[in-house]
């Protein structure tokens, strides 16, 4: 996992009204199937009612490249409630992943 600035990532988030957000998806999703993730392609995000789904499965994959140390529920309520802070706590993991 490419390691990032989670600060950044948030500010960077809202300065762009969201956009980089789905920036921030594909490119980690695509730096989660390389380590094995199995997440569909990002354009069912496009789709009503689908897009859940493909979140979840988004959360699945952080929850197996993290090995577990966040469970894909917790990541799945943070995005869903939190939406740019749970992003960026999301990309905080991803940093200790990198490092390890």
């Amino acid at each position: 996992m490419k390691n990032r600035n989670p600060i950044a990532v948030f500010f960077i988030c809202l300065i762009t009204f969201g956009i980089y957000a789905l920036f921030w998806y594909y490119w980690t999703k695509h730096e989660m199937v390389a380590q094995g993730a199995d997440i569909p392609t990002m354009w069912l995000v496009l789709i009503p009612i689908v897009n859940i789904w493909w979140m979840w499965k988004y959360c699945q994959g952080v929850e197996k490249v993290t090995k577990g140390h966040m469970t894909g529920v917790i990541a799945f309520v943070l995005v869903v409630l939190l939406n740019v802070i749970g992003i960026a706590i999301i990309q905080n993991e991803f940093n200790q992943v990198a490092t390890a």
